[in-house]
């Protein structure tokens, strides 16, 4: 198991959301051993408490002073009522883990009015694996934990299966699973790309406010993000549209259908942007770094893959499938500074040596990813 960079300190109760699989189960048990361990994916755990709530109280001691976990506590958000009655009057520390937030907000519970701290937990980031960390392995079956052994294929395809029939059908988020699974290989087509909410709402064959539904669903079960345009101090024409992706490598590559003129080469620059977007993004959240996470593009097609923004400053990142560097590659990285003179700009590329090309650093993924921190 390696050590997960979560910045928790043991001294008030928390939240932990994050996808299913990324391992929220396994670092509570092996953080806190000696908790009162609920989980509500066993089923006569679930039965009981949704039965009623209220019994939680009858099952932890009157003199406990440790942690009491409700692994996926959103199965019964009334539960939350019962934690917050706990927490002000007998001051327990819960840790609530979850794989959506959805339910909770969407039942109408205000996840304990910030008497509870909000982590989120991530697919694996390359500075945790340290030394462990394989390139190939991560671009062709993602940072899931359990996607890194042998069976990392016929993992991913089952890890999907599971979100189709635990999260979205258990649970009522779509009146038609056809039309969700048929969205999921459409939205899939448009990774790393400005969406076209028509366009996918027409090759997937439901209405715009169903793709729009959709699309929603994926975010508040953390398993796609959309990333908006930079506009800040723009001096031109900018598209304003965001993009979507898939929240990990390995589960995209299960998702996305390989038709016949689909070239490895074409689909592996999408999934390399990909991995280096799910890093940023787990990272910037790890490590406090605080940015805005954005992407550049003007009218004209100037375009900037991630945009940093905050008081950190600004960064520029662009990323390349090559083990060569040549000036077309870092052209819409000097377009953007000259418009944002102060950024600092990189070049993530797949070759082995860092150079520099004037305000522009090429930086092999590897060691950007190993070494973020001392990049941004």
């Amino acid at each position: 198991m390696y050590n997960r960079l979560l910045n928790i300190t043991g001294q008030s109760s928390i939240f932990l959301f994050g996808p299913r699989g990324t391992g929220k189960t396994s670092w509570v048990k092996s953080s806190y051993p000696d908790a009162i361990y609920f989980d509500l994916l066993e089923a006569s755990t679930y039965k009981n408490f949704l039965a009623n709530p209220g019994r939680l109280e009858d099952l932890i001691p009157d003199s406990y002073s440790g942690f009491v976990i409700l692994d996926e506590v959103q199965r019964v958000p009334q539960l939350l009522n019962e934690v917050h009655r706990l927490i002000e009057g007998k001051k327990i520390m819960f840790i609530l883990t979850g794989s959506s937030p959805r339910k909770l907000r969407r039942g109408g519970h205000n996840l304990l009015a910030g008497r509870a701290l909000l982590n989120h937990m991530y697919p694996l980031t390359a500075p945790e694996m340290g030394s462990d960390f394989n390139l190939k392995q991560a671009l062709q079956f993602g940072m899931l934990p359990q996607a890194q052994g042998v069976e990392g294929k016929k993992y991913l395809s089952s890890y999907v299966q599971v979100y189709l029939d635990q999260e979205v059908q258990q649970e009522g988020l779509v009146r038609r699973l056809d039309d969700f699974a048929r969205f999921l290989e459409v939205a899939s087509l448009s990774q790393g790309q400005i969406l076209n909410i028509v366009n996918v709402a027409r090759e997937a064959m439901v209405s715009r406010a169903t793709a729009i539904g959709y699309f929603r669903i994926l975010q508040e079960l953390l398993i796609g993000y959309f990333l908006p345009p930079f506009t800040k101090r723009a001096k031109r024409r900018l598209v304003t549209h965001p993009k979507f992706y898939y929240f990990d490598t390995g589960v995209y590559q299960t998702i996305r259908p390989m038709g016949p003129y689909d070239t490895q080469r074409e689909v592996g620059g999408v999934v390399l942007e990909t991995l280096v977007f799910q890093q940023i993004k787990a990272l910037n959240d790890l490590f406090s770094w605080n940015y805005q996470l954005y992407y550049f593009r003007t009218a004209t097609g100037v375009e900037v893959d991630f945009v940093l923004y905050g008081e950190r400053g600004i960064v520029g990142i662009e990323v390349k499938l090559s083990d060569h560097v040549n000036e077309t590659m870092i052209k819409n990285l000097k377009n953007f500074g000259k418009d944002y003179p102060e950024a600092k700009l990189y070049l993530v590329y797949t070759g082995k040596q860092k150079m520099y090309f004037g305000s522009v650093t090429a930086v092999p993924v590897e060691e950007f990813l190993l070494e973020m921190d001392k990049w941004v």
